[in-house]
């Protein structure tokens, strides 16, 4: 078994990180720069976003390396530095993780279509394996393929990284509300889906990441537990759904409101909750604080 599924077990709720784009823009990454060439060129930033989610009370935190795929490295003309920015993004968060809590190798979309054959499943496989053996050489403790909505993708992405890699494997799909009140991907997949995919595959833990503030958050964990009573649960909600104001996109979830949430998340079935687009250190330190109360 694994170091956080062991740790879960002890444990049985966890604090993740929050959003790292927000961090790196206010560090000065610019509109269309490539987050992952700053592992490179501004490792101590890099190293101070993963720092200060820890110093919030975070149990794990992620890499700088969502977009680290050789196919959305390419637009920079950085494809032939994948494996050395995915490392380098490994080893910044692992040196401000210590040895007592978790770093998570970080795995989004490639942003090829299987079924438009833009792309091969062997490419796709190829691309997820050279980026989760680069982020396992750097030190992660799990690879966290996120943000997915084309269940084919994220399988082979899961495979890829529990093949190539002795990690533990997450998974989190992101899931908006229909009109008819269920939560689907883009691509139409449904959280009971996900599940039995996902398990098929061989995920760890699973979940939902993005698309959600807190409070969307609840209805999909209980459909996952709905299909599944045992398999830990994984959250990265957003901080509340955005808005478009005064030529900016806000998003309006104070840290205190993340928090008030954590209750009725945890009660539902959620194991690992953190945030995503929005939040900051404060919010994590405010999750992190609601959560120690349920240990």
């Amino acid at each position: 078994m694994g170091k956080i599924l062991e740790k879960l077990k002890s444990s049985k709720v966890l604090a993740s990180d929050g959003a790292w784009g927000t961090l790196l823009h206010d560090k000065g990454l610019k509109p269309g720069e490539c987050p992952e060439s700053w592992n490179l060129t501004h490792p101590e930033e890099v190293r101070d976003v993963a720092k200060q989610y820890f110093d919030a009370g975070a149990d794990m935190v992620e890499t700088n390396s969502f977009g680290g795929s050789r196919f959305k490295l390419l637009h920079f003309g950085l494809d032939q530095k994948t494996s050395e920015i995915n490392r380098r993004a490994a080893e910044l968060s692992r040196s401000a993780a210590g040895p007592d809590r978790f770093v998570l190798g970080s795995v989004g979309p490639t942003g090829k279509i299987l079924l438009t054959e833009e792309v091969t499943v062997n490419e796709l496989f190829e691309a997820f394996k050279e980026q989760c053996m680069a982020l396992a050489d750097g030190g992660v403790d799990a690879i966290v393929v996120e943000t997915m909505s084309d269940l084919d993708e994220a399988c082979i992405a899961v495979q890829a990284a529990r093949e190539n890699t002795s990690c533990e494997v997450i998974c989190t799909m992101t899931f908006e509300k229909t009109v008819t009140g269920e939560y689907r991907t883009m691509m139409g997949v449904s959280p009971s889906e996900m599940v039995q995919a996902m398990k098929e595959t061989g995920a760890d833990i699973l979940g939902a990441n993005c698309g959600n503030g807190m409070e969307g958050m609840i209805a999909i964990v209980q459909e996952i537990r709905a299909a599944d009573k045992d398999i830990p649960v994984l959250i990265h909600a957003n901080a509340g759904i955005p808005v478009y104001r005064d030529g900016k996109t806000i998003f309006p979830e104070s840290p205190e409101q993340m928090a008030g949430f954590i209750p009725a998340l945890v009660n539902s079935g959620a194991n690992i909750i953190g945030g995503c687009c929005g939040t900051t250190p404060r919010h994590i330190r405010l999750i992190s604080d609601a959560l120690k109360r349920f240990r």
